[in-house]
């Protein structure tokens, strides 16, 4: 399973990206976005998401 973005909820800001691990984050236009095929969900690198504690508009959620 991987993490997504919600589009809507995203500013842009970029701190999701500085803290990816996997480097599966990227800026797409104004947004970014989760690469799932590189998205570990921090697995064996931290209890929790990284991007998702990053997120200062919590626009990141478990994919469905």
């Amino acid at each position: 399973m991987a993490m997504t973005i919600l589009a809507d909820d995203c500013t842009g800001c970029g701190a999701c990206e500085a803290e990816c691990p996997s480097h599966a984050i990227r800026m797409k236009g104004a947004v970014c976005v989760i690469d799932p095929k590189k998205c570990t969900e921090c697995a064996g690198v931290a209890d929790a998401p990284q991007c998702d504690a990053a997120c200062p508009s919590g626009a990141i959620a478990k994919a469905a």
